[in-house]
């Protein structure tokens, strides 16, 4: 990797979206990797994925932070186990107007959380730019995925840091379908055996979350055997 690149601080979550941000911004940037553990239900899975990509690309600079104050704070089914992770109910939302279909799993602000951490990060190393691999178009309705959040959240880092300090908040697949994402990792050989997306389970993905059935369904668009291992594996084409 050239010392000449500019360096770019990736939110490496440990699943196949953040995973093929990571493999994008593999392509022009020196990469440093955040990840936040914050009291989800997968929490060391994940950070068992998001170490593995790490040592698949070869990164040094990498940063775990601890953030237990969301799990305090509750409000979502990732975080507090007296909420049930509901199962997938793809049609409903597709099928939802914006803004009315927020699930269970939402963490509240968490993407703000996670943003201002890199903000920091990337302020102390220079870096230029902080990649996430946030999903709109084909998300659960997440309001903290939206594009203009990113935007108004790039003018708070213009506005909360140094005169000198000039970070770009790069969102480069959040307009593309999962099955997109699918086939944008294989065009880059991202590791995408190595990610975990499963809402719920450590051992096998359950295949039946929000997240299992986006990236199965993902998958099965694109005509492409997710290599993880799933305790079912449902048809979400039908």
């Amino acid at each position: 990797m050239s010392k000449n690149k500019d360096l770019a601080v990736v939110a490496v979550s440990g699943g196949m979206d953040s995973c093929v941000t990571a493999a994008i911004a593999n392509e022009n940037y020196r990469l440093a990797f955040v990840h936040i553990n914050y009291g989800q239900r997968t929490e060391n899975r994940e950070l068992k994925a998001y170490n593995d990509i790490a040592e698949f690309y070869g990164v040094k600079e990498r940063l775990v932070i601890d953030y237990t104050h969301l799990s305090k704070i509750g409000g979502s089914s990732l975080t507090d186990k007296n909420i049930s992770v509901s199962k997938a109910d793809l049609k409903n939302i597709n099928d939802q107007p914006e803004g009315k279909h927020v699930p269970t799993s939402y963490v509240p602000f968490r993407n703000a959380n996670i943003l201002s951490a890199c903000v920091s990060w990337a302020e102390v190393l220079n870096a230029k730019s902080i990649f996430i691999g946030a999903v709109y178009e084909d998300s659960s309705g997440y309001p903290d995925c939206r594009p203009d959040f990113f935007s108004a959240f790039e003018k708070i880092i213009d506005l909360g840091t140094k005169p000198e300090t000039k970070i770009k908040i790069e969102t480069p697949i959040i307009h593309l379908s999962k099955s997109e994402i699918v086939k944008k990792g294989i065009e880059l050989n991202a590791p995408l055996h190595l990610t975990w997306s499963c809402y719920q389970n450590e051992a096998e993905a359950c295949g039946v979350c929000d997240s299992c059935a986006l990236r199965l369904r993902g998958f099965q668009q694109a005509r492409i055997e997710d290599p993880i291992v799933y305790k079912v594996k449902p048809n979400y084409l039908g």
